[in-house]
C-alpha cells in the first residue's frame, strides 16, 4: 500500500556557527601542543590520531551544512533516501537552537542515537502535530555533547 505524504519541506542538515581567525588559530595551537607532547613522550600512534583528527575536523568544519529534503508521510519521515518509521521512536521532543526548530526523535532502543530534523518555523505546527498524532511528546535537553559541540562551534 502507498504512503500518504502529508508535509514536504527542505532544511539544512545541521546549524552552521561561524568561525573567526581566532578559532583556526586556536585549533592550531592545540594540535601543536598534542603533537608535541605526542612526540616528548614518544607516543607515534597519538600523534598520527592528533593529525588525522584534526584533517577530519577541518574537513568537516569548512564544509557547509547540505540542503536536505524532508517528507512526512503516514510511514514516518524520509530524509533524502532514507526512511525513519516512526516504530523505531518511543517518543519526541521540540528544541529551539539559536532560533532554529528542530524535532528531536528518541529512539526506541537504549543506545540508538537521536535523530535530529530541522524545519521551517512557518510548517511547525503542522509537523509538530502530526508527530503528536503518532509519538508521544517529551521535554528533551541539550545534553553534554551538544553544549560542547555549540561551545566548540563545530
Amino acid at each position: 500500500m502507498a504512503s500518504k505524504m502529508i508535509v514536504n519541506w527542505e532544511a539544512r542538515e545541521y546549524i552552521e556557527y561561524k568561525k573567526n581567525g581566532g578559532w583556526y588559530v586556536g585549533l592550531a595551537l592545540v594540535v601543536v601542543a598534542l603533537c608535541a607532547i605526542a612526540v616528548l613522550l614518544q607516543q607515534w600512534t597519538f600523534l598520527v590520531l592528533v593529525i588525522v583528527a584534526a584533517v577530519a575536523l577541518l574537513t568537516y568544519t569548512v564544509r557547509p551544512p547540505r540542503m536536505l529534503h524532508y517528507s512526512l508521510s503516514d510511514k514516518g519521515i524520509s530524509e533524502g533516501n532514507n526512511l525513519y518509521t516512526f516504530d523505531r521512536f518511543k517518543s519526541f521532543g521540540v528544541l529551539n537552537e539559536s532560533n532554529h526548530y528542530c524535532i528531536v526523535l528518541i529512539p526506541q532502543k537504549r543506545f540508538g542515537s537521536r535523530v535530529r530534523i530541522y524545519f521551517p518555523e512557518t510548517e511547525g505546527e503542522q509537523i509538530v502535530d502530526i508527530f503528536g498524532a503518532r509519538l508521544p511528546m517529551e521535554p528533551v535537553k541539550i545534553d553534554l555533547l551538544d553544549k560542547l559541540v555549540r561551545f566548540l562551534r563545530i
